[in-house]
C-alpha cells in the first residue's frame, strides 16, 4: 500500500521552485506534470494567480476530485494514480476552467518532423511549427512550436493565460533547438506571443510567431491561433486545365493591384476581400485582363511599405478580412477565368523588435555581418538563406502560398538584390563568396530549390522574378543550369521605352534605339514587360504625365505607348490607374482616382486596354511565339526621318501573320508604304486613333490589300495612312486573296 501524499511539501528543492516562479526554468517538464516522489506518484503544477485548484480524475460516475495543496506561490500538489489520465479544474478570479494538464503529454513533434525542419526540408512546415490545431490521446487543443536554439528559456503567453510568461514554459527538443507545447481545450482565436530568454538570461522583446497563420489588426502585433483555411474549394477543373497548360505560350495581361488602394474610398476605408469578390472581379472581367497580381498581402506591421516589409510569411493581411475570405477571392477569381498571382518577398524582412530580428537573441534568421544582413536601400535585414532551416523556411512559405490558396503564381520581389553580395554596396562593404566573387551562391541555390520544388508541386504554377540586371539563365531550367523561374520583368524594355516616349517627338527620331535594342535580347529570356507600380511613385509622376505635348498628345502618345507593350514580344503587366491615365502618382493612402464618367479620353484608354486585352488573348501571332525570335521580324526600324516603326508577329503554322506600324510623331502619314511576305488582303484590327478611344479616327477604312510595288525587300506591299501619335494592328487574311 502507498502513501496518499509524500511526506514533506513542497517536494521540489528551493532552486526548482525559484526558477518557477521567476518565470525561468530551463525544464519545465522534468518538474511539473506527473512525477515519481518517493513512493508515490505526484502532480504538480504552477498555476500562480489561481485561487484554488482540483485535480479530477475520471467522467460520470468515476468522476473524483482531490483538492491540490498550494504554497501560496503558485506552486500546487496532489497525489494522482499512475497511468491514469487527469484533469486540472483551476478556481482563477475571473472564472473556472477544466482541462489536461499541458505537462502532462509526452514528446509531441515526431523525430522526422524535427530531422527535416533542421535540415530545411520539411515543406508542409506550417503544420508542424507555429500554433496548430491538434488531438492528442483524443484532447483537442493547440500544438505551439517555434525554433529557437540559442534560447534559455521559451513561454508561450497570451490572452488565454494573462500574459503572464511563467503559465506556459515550452519543453526544448534536442537537436536543432525546436521549443514544444501543447495547451488543451484552446481554440482558434487566441492571441499569443512567445517570451524568450537569451542564453545569457536576458529577457527578450515577446516575439510574433514567425508561423502564424493569423495576425491581430495592425497595429496591434499578436499572432492568432487559426486552424487551415476551412474553405470549400470549387476550382478543380481550373486547377486540372492550368496543370496541363503551356505558360509560355499563352497569353498573360496581368492587372497590378494594391487591394486596400483600389478599394479605399474618399473616407478613407480599405475594404476587403469580399468586397474585391463584388467590385474587384467584375473589373477585371470587363477590362479582359488574363491575371490580377496582387502587391504582397503577407502581414507587414507598417502599411506604408505596401506589404513589402513582411514578418508573417504564412498569414494573409488581416487588413482585408480572414484568411477564408482570400480563399474565396481566389475561388472567384478562377470561375471568372481570372489567374492570381501574389508578390512574395524573401529578400529582407523588417527591424521591428517583435519580429524576426535577433529571435532568440542571435542572428538567427539574418546574418550577423552588416555586411551580408543588412539592406541600406530599405534599411531592412536580409534572411540568411544559406542557413538550412531560414531556407526551409522561406521555400515552406511559397508552397503554403501556392497549395493552401490555389495561387497560380508567385512574383518573386527583388531577386537581384540577393543575387549580388555587393548589390548597392561599395568596395569594402561586402563579403565575397568563397571564390572570391561578387555571385551570392547561397541565392541561386536557394532560387534552384524553389523553382523546383514548385514546379513539383505548384500543379502549373509559375514563379516570376524582379530581376534588374543581365544574370544570364534566369528563366533557363535549373537541370540546364539556370535559376529555373517561368518568367522574368524586363526592367530594361521599360526603361527604354518610358524614356522615349517621354521625349518630344520631335526628337524621337534620334533616339529609335530606344525601340528597337530591347529586341536584341527580347529572346534571351521569357520576359514580361512590366509598367509596375515602381514607375508611378517616389516622385516620378504618374505614366500620363510623363507624356509630351497638349491633353489631346498625351494621351494619344499613353494609347499608342500601351498599344506598342501589348504588340511587342512578352507578357503583360500593367499598374492599376494606368488604365485610364491617372493623373497622379500613386499614393497608398488616397482613394483610387476613378475617372469622372464624361472624361472622354479617360474613358478612352481604358476601352483600348479592354479591346488590347481582347485581342492579344484571341490572336496567337501576339503571345504564342513570346519567346521565340521567329515569332518577330522587322520591317522598319530605320526610318528616323518619319519615325516610324514596323514589324510583323507570327504564331507558326495555322496562325494568321499580324503587322505593327507605329508612327511616333503627331504627323499623319498618308501614302506610307510597308512591305510585306504575304499578298492579298490585310484587315486592320486595332487602330489606338480610333474615335471609340477618343483618338482622332485617321485609318484605313478598316482593311487594305497589297499591291505589286516593291518596298523593304518585298514584292508585294501595303500603302497605308498613319494616324498620328498612332498604332495600328493589321491581320493577313488568307481567304481575302
Amino acid at each position: 500500500m502507498t502513501r496518499q501524499i509524500p511526506l514533506r511539501l513542497p517536494s521540489l528543492p528551493p532552486r526548482d521552485i525559484a526558477l518557477l516562479e521567476e518565470g525561468r526554468h530551463p525544464d519545465a517538464f522534468a518538474v511539473l506534470g506527473r512525477h515519481p516522489v518517493e513512493d508515490i506518484m505526484l502532480v504538480r503544477a504552477f498555476l500562480p494567480g489561481a485561487n484554488y485548484v482540483e485535480l479530477v480524475t475520471g467522467e460520470g460516475e468515476e468522476r473524483r476530485t482531490v483538492a491540490m495543496i498550494g504554497q501560496g506561490n503558485g506552486l500546487y500538489e496532489a497525489p494522482c494514480p499512475p497511468q491514469q489520465p487527469y484533469r486540472l479544474r483551476v478556481a482563477w478570479p475571473g472564472g473556472i476552467t477544466e482541462a489536461a494538464d499541458p505537462y502532462s503529454f509526452g514528446l509531441l513533434l515526431s523525430d522526422d518532423d524535427i530531422y527535416l525542419a533542421a535540415e530545411g526540408r520539411h515543406f508542409d512546415l506550417s503544420t508542424r511549427l507555429g500554433a496548430n490545431i491538434r488531438s492528442f490521446e483524443g484532447i483537442e487543443g493547440v500544438l505551439f512550436a517555434v525554433w529557437a536554439p540559442n534560447a534559455s528559456h521559451v513561454a508561450v503567453v497570451g490572452d488565454f493565460n494573462g500574459w503572464d510568461t511563467r503559465r506556459h514554459p515550452m519543453r526544448r527538443r534536442l537537436g536543432p533547438g525546436i521549443w514544444e507545447l501543447f495547451i488543451p481545450g484552446l481554440k482558434p482565436g487566441a492571441v499569443y506571443k512567445y517570451a524568450l530568454d537569451a542564453a545569457s538570461g536576458e529577457r527578450l522583446p515577446w516575439k510574433a510567431d514567425p508561423l502564424a497563420r493569423c495576425t491581430e489588426l495592425p497595429p496591434r502585433t499578436g499572432s492568432v491561433v487559426a486552424a487551415p483555411p476551412d474553405y470549400a474549394w470549387t476550382d478543380a477543373d481550373w486547377i486540372e486545365a492550368r496543370s496541363k497548360a503551356h505558360p509560355i505560350t499563352e497569353p498573360m495581361s496581368a492587372y497590378e493591384v494594391h487591394v486596400g488602394s483600389w478599394l479605399r474610398t474618399e473616407w478613407g476605408q480599405m475594404g476587403s476581400w469580399d468586397e474585391a469578390v463584388d467590385r474587384l472581379i467584375p473589373y477585371l472581367q470587363h477590362m479582359g485582363f488574363s491575371h490580377v497580381e496582387l502587391m504582397p498581402i503577407t502581414e507587414h506591421p507598417f502599411g506604408g511599405s505596401w506589404g513589402y516589409q513582411p514578418l508573417a510569411m504564412f498569414a494573409p493581411t488581416a487588413r482585408l478580412g480572414p484568411p477564408e475570405a482570400f480563399a474565396r477571392f481566389v475561388d472567384r477569381c478562377h470561375a471568372a477565368g481570372i489567374g492570381v498571382i501574389l508578390d512574395w518577398v524573401p529578400a529582407h524582412f523588417p527591424s521591428d523588435e517583435h519580429g524576426l530580428a535577433r529571435f532568440d537573441g542571435t542572428a538567427l534568421y539574418e546574418h550577423e555581418d552588416p555586411r551580408e544582413g543588412f539592406h541600406r536601400d530599405w534599411n531592412t535585414l536580409i534572411y540568411n538563406v544559406g542557413r538550412r532551416e531560414v531556407r526551409g523556411f522561406l521555400i515552406a512559405s511559397a508552397l503554403w502560398w501556392v497549395e493552401t490558396f490555389h495561387l497560380d503564381g508567385l512574383r518573386v520581389d527583388a531577386v537581384a538584390s540577393m543575387l549580388y553580395r555587393d548589390y548597392s554596396r561599395l568596395p569594402g562593404e561586402w563579403v565575397p563568396n568563397q571564390y572570391g566573387g561578387r555571385e551570392n551562391l547561397e541565392a541561386v541555390s536557394f532560387f534552384q530549390e524553389l523553382n523546383t520544388l514548385i514546379g513539383a508541386r505548384g500543379r502549373g504554377a509559375v514563379t516570376i522574378a524582379e530581376e534588374s540586371t543581365a544574370w544570364p539563365g534566369v528563366t533557363t531550367p535549373v537541370h540546364h543550369g539556370g535559376l529555373g523561374f517561368h518568367f522574368k520583368w524586363n526592367m530594361g524594355w521599360m526603361h527604354d521605352t518610358l524614356r522615349f516616349f517621354a521625349r518630344d517627338p520631335i526628337h524621337r527620331g534620334h533616339h529609335g534605339d530606344d525601340v528597337t535594342f530591347g529586341l536584341i535580347y527580347a529572346f534571351s529570356e521569357n520576359f514580361v514587360l512590366p509598367i509596375s507600380h515602381d514607375e508611378v511613385v517616389h516622385g516620378k509622376g504618374s505614366l500620363i504625365s510623363r507624356m509630351p505635348g497638349d491633353d489631346w498628345q498625351r494621351f494619344a502618345n499613353l494609347r499608342l505607348c500601351l498599344a506598342l507593350m501589348w504588340t511587342h514580344p512578352g507578357k503583360k503587366l500593367l499598374f492599376m490607374g494606368c488604365e485610364f491615365g491617372a493623373e497622379e502618382e500613386w499614393s497608398v493612402d488616397a482613394p483610387f482616382p476613378w475617372p469622372h464618367p464624361d472624361d472622354e479620353r479617360r474613358r478612352g484608354a481604358m476601352n483600348l486596354i479592354r479591346d488590347l486585352n481582347a485581342l492579344y488573348r484571341a490572336t496567337p501571332a501576339l503571345h504564342r511565339l513570346d519567346h521565340a525570335p521567329e515569332g518577330f521580324a522587322w520591317i522598319v526600324a530605320d526610318d528616323s526621318a518619319n519615325s516610324v516603326f514596323a514589324f510583323s508577329r507570327s504564331g507558326g503554322a495555322g496562325a494568321p501573320d499580324v503587322l505593327v506600324i507605329a508612327n511616333m510623331t503627331p504627323v499623319p502619314r498618308h501614302d506610307y508604304r510597308i512591305g510585306v511576305v504575304r499578298p492579298g488582303l490585310w484587315r486592320e484590327r486595332l487602330n489606338s486613333d480610333a474615335d471609340v478611344y477618343s483618338g482622332a479616327g485617321l485609318g484605313n477604312g478598316g482593311a487594305c490589300r497589297t499591291g505589286s510595288i516593291s518596298a523593304h525587300g518585298q514584292k508585294q506591299s501595303l500603302s497605308l495612312t498613319l494616324p498620328p501619335l498612332g498604332l495600328l494592328v493589321l491581320e493577313h487574311d488568307p481567304a481575302g486573296l
